[in-house]
């Protein structure tokens, strides 16, 4: 049996916007006032029928009664609410989670209102602790700048990972072009767009535009799929402006780092879809069961271009496997980071230490496979690889990551890296992060979670130096 469909509040938003009473849409669907009020109060879940008719009459898709944003909400609200001093009064307890899901469920925009708050707090303490370090040094201009990209990361995040127009408009200039290749594409840019690509031996250069002469720079040190990368963006650049230009003036950020942040992040985003075209790429991704090297291959990508594409393929009435993906330095520092599943990563603090992402640092080639139980119960299929990118000179540090890509353990058949998994054996109990994880029998965790009281025995000495309560 399926899992209930509540979709009470989005409902009721979707009726309030048309300016309907509750009876008046309560005929339009077919039901009786009473009935609609009470799935408008999740008291009751939709039936198949009942969701075909909303889909009707509203004329929306499945896609936009998912609850996948809820996950999201709730994950984010829990970190914001254990987050001190704003959670509440001094010396009150966070809420539990049961209240948190049920404020998502039924005052949406309360919550997202309320992360608004939590998001402002956390910049003007960020603005304050900036201030404080400027004036104990000395130093004008410091300032803290992880605010702008926290900002895009949360843009993205509320997207799920996917933005339809540029994506649209990507894979039609794929056509155009007629190949991802750097061939294909120095092509276009030298006969289409009047551009000259040349070539760069700087060890640190991947992309260098001058308008001027419309020529553009391309660095050597890097291998094919990056060059290939590099032209697609300035492709995307010089064609697709008008659409990244709405994209920004919808998201209305708050200020002009974070804008052009997200800028190159949307002409990122649409440099994979112009060398990865959706429909093509999904279609090859489930006939090649989502195998990650015969993909690279086949498109002249790099491995880490497809893991973040797979987790992209959100398209209304055609999406693929809902996958996360996550890259991680040899700090422990999340880089990157995206979910389409209902696994959402903590905004603060590092990764859960049992994920099998850490270990692909130590068996850099090697592909990685784990049957993984998050504490709600919901278990994946975690890959991980480690990757390294050449520096291009000797006296230059290869960058090293670990890249992590995942999907809910129901969609195991159609993965390659599931054949031979025991998917009915046991699986790593692995959370979020320690800061919010409700795990009390974790051999690992580092400090206790923020929403949790704790005890520590002064005479008895175990591997976690604390017992959880409550």
């Amino acid at each position: 049996m399926g899992e209930k469909l509540f979709i009470g509040p989005r409902l009721r938003l979707l009726r309030q916007t048309k300016g309907w009473k509750l009876e008046a849409c309560a005929a339009q669907l077919g039901l009786s006032a009473s009935y609609l009020s009470q799935i408008e109060a999740n008291q009751r879940p939709v039936t198949a029928r009942v969701l075909i008719d909303v889909m009707r009459v509203f004329e929306v898709d499945a896609a936009s009664l998912d609850a996948a944003d809820d996950q999201r909400l709730i994950a984010d609200l829990r970190e914001a609410t254990a987050d001190a001093p704003i959670g509440g009064p001094m010396g009150s307890d966070p809420p539990a989670l049961s209240e948190i899901k049920a404020a998502v469920a039924n005052t949406p925009n309360l919550a997202k209102a309320y992360l608004d708050l939590h998001r402002a707090y956390r910049r003007l303490d960020e603005r304050l602790k900036a201030t404080e370090e400027a004036v104990s040094l000395d130093e004008r201009g410091a300032a803290s700048a992880l605010l702008p990209y926290e900002e895009v990361r949360d843009f993205f995040h509320y997207k799920n990972n996917y933005i339809h127009s540029l994506d649209v408009a990507a894979e039609a200039l794929a056509v155009e072009i007629g190949g991802g290749g750097e061939r294909a594409l120095e092509a276009y840019l030298a006969d289409r767009l009047g551009v000259r690509v040349v070539r760069g031996d700087e060890p640190d250069l991947l992309r260098h535009w001058d308008a001027a002469s419309r020529t553009v720079t391309i660095g050597t040190a890097h291998p094919e799929a990056t060059r290939s990368f590099q032209l697609a963006y300035q492709i995307a650049a010089l064609t697709l402006p008008d659409i990244v230009e709405a994209e920004l003036a919808a998201a209305g950020f708050r200020s002009d780092s974070a804008a052009k942040v997200c800028r190159t992040g949307l002409l990122n985003y649409a440099a994979g879809a112009l060398v990865l075209p959706y429909e093509r790429f999904r279609e090859a991704a489930r006939a090649a069961r989502h195998d990650i090297e015969r993909l690279a291959l086949s498109f002249q990508t790099s491995l880490e271009q497809v893991f973040h594409r797979l987790s992209t393929l959100q398209r209304p009435g055609a999406r693929g496997v809902p996958f996360y993906f996550v890259r991680l330095d040899r700090a422990g520092n999340i880089t990157k980071r995206h979910s389409a599943t209902r696994l959402q990563f903590a905004r603060f603090g590092g990764a859960c230490p049992l994920w099998n992402v850490h270990d692909a640092f130590a068996r850099p080639d090697a592909w990685l496979v784990q049957l993984a139980q998050m504490p709600d119960a919901v278990r994946y299929v975690c890959i991980a690889r480690g990757v390294v990118k050449p520096s291009g000179a000797y006296r230059q540090a290869e960058r090293r990551y670990a890249l992590g890509l995942g999907c809910e353990a129901r969609y195991a058949d159609q993965l390659v890296y599931a054949d031979g998994l025991d998917l009915a054996g046991p699986s790593a109990p692995i959370g979020v992060s320690c800061r919010i994880c409700e795990r009390d029998d974790c051999s690992q965790r580092a400090f206790p979670p923020v929403d949790r009281a704790f005890e520590v025995f002064e005479d008895d000495r175990r591997w976690v130096p604390f017992s959880l309560r409550g």
